[in-house]
């Protein structure tokens, strides 16, 4: 890939990166990634990876602006009428598309190329150790997410019951992917890289009811208690 080619598609995909947990250095890491793990393979096409790694995320913005949208099929459209507008092959631009379409972690459409397999991995590895703690936590404060949610008994749920539609807390965002994501790696190198998550960060991640972090109790009896005190109504 040239030089020139490179900055297109890095020009483009600035102008669709909004976001601290999806910005530029996401897009740049998830890249390096990839091609550490194209090192290992046999017949990887490097600048069909490059382009679908640079343009994996190009569809996060019409999810923010509809969560009912998917950002990896809206992005391998997007990527795949990009690429055509720029004198790209209809093959590339399609081929292109696909491994953006099939990046996402929880999708009916697995990735099938060995460049989109690739592109999985690595994106999954970013969201791996502790700086895939911080984009968690980044992205809950960009959609508006809390970092849990209460039972009714008014304990704190540790993500495994199920959320009231529209809500998904930090907590349940762990137990529906990050806690599994060490085993959902598709190439050998990927899973290497891979690295179980630190006791440090399970412990943030699986505080139950009754931490002291965290009140088990409704909020206005919660602040009686730390008090010690009535506080008149």
């Amino acid at each position: 890939m040239t030089r020139e080619t490179f900055a297109l598609l890095e020009e483009y995909m600035l102008s669709c990166a909004g976001d601290a947990a999806h910005d530029g250095e996401h897009v740049r890491r998830v890249l390096y990634l990839a091609l550490e793990i194209a090192e290992t393979e046999e017949g990887v096409d490097r600048d069909l990876l490059i382009a679908a790694c640079l343009l994996h995320d190009v569809g996060r913005p019409e999810q923010f602006a509809d969560p009912t949208l998917c950002h990896a099929r809206v992005g391998g459209e997007k990527a795949r009428r990009f690429l055509l507008d720029h004198g790209f092959s209809r093959d590339f631009a399609a081929r292109v598309g696909d491994c953006v379409r099939t990046h996402r972690f929880r999708s009916d459409d697995p990735p099938g190329s060995l460049e989109a397999r690739i592109l999985f991995d690595a994106d999954k590895l970013d969201v791996t150790g502790a700086v895939g703690m911080a984009r968690t936590f980044f992205y809950a404060a960009r959609v508006g997410q809390p970092l849990y949610t209460l039972l009714l008994g008014g304990g704190v749920s540790d993500g495994s019951a199920e959320e009231p539609e529209g809500v998904h807390s930090v907590l349940r965002e762990y137990k529906v992917k990050l806690e599994n994501i060490y085993g959902s790696f598709l190439t050998r190198r990927g899973g290497e890289l891979a690295r179980p998550p630190p006791e440090a960060s399970m412990r943030i991640f699986s505080r139950r009811s009754g931490s002291p972090m965290i009140p088990a109790v409704p909020c206005w009896d919660g602040i009686l208690r730390i008090h010690k005190r009535s506080v008149p109504l």
